[in-house]
């Protein structure tokens, strides 16, 4: 969210937990992006062991249908403008869909600095 705020636009947040996708906008958002259905899989959490999703053996209905059930699933943040969507992960994915240039420079919380202090990229991703 700071790399969007850095280019002088306030986000618009979706808390998915509280309002999860419904099935048509999640199937959207990841043809958007261009992914499989698994790519948008978290798989740090309890629910994608307990469901046992590692195995591969779920079709992508049945992958949307856990992520419906467990929200936790859906990997985040995914970002959308005029550019188009993307899951950020890393953050710096983000740069290529912002219409607007970033307004200074930028470093990540580990300090790896991201943009410099002319609103150019330091290093690609």
């Amino acid at each position: 969210m700071a790399l969007i705020r850095n280019s002088g636009v306030e986000p618009a947040v979706i808390l998915y937990l509280e309002t999860p996708p419904t099935r048509d906008e999640l199937k959207k958002l990841i043809a958007d992006m261009g992914i499989s259905v698994g790519k948008l899989l978290r798989k740090n959490t309890e629910p994608y062991t307990q469901l046992g999703l590692a195995e591969g053996r779920f079709s992508d209905d049945k992958l949307l249908d856990a992520m419906l059930a467990h929200p936790i699933l859906i990997n985040r943040p995914m970002v959308v403008t005029s550019l188009g969507t993307r899951l950020c992960r890393p953050s710096e994915v983000v740069l290529v869909i912002l219409p607007d240039p970033q307004r200074g420079a930028f470093a990540k919380e580990d300090g790896e600095g991201v943009i410099d202090e002319r609103g150019h990229r330091v290093s690609q991703y």
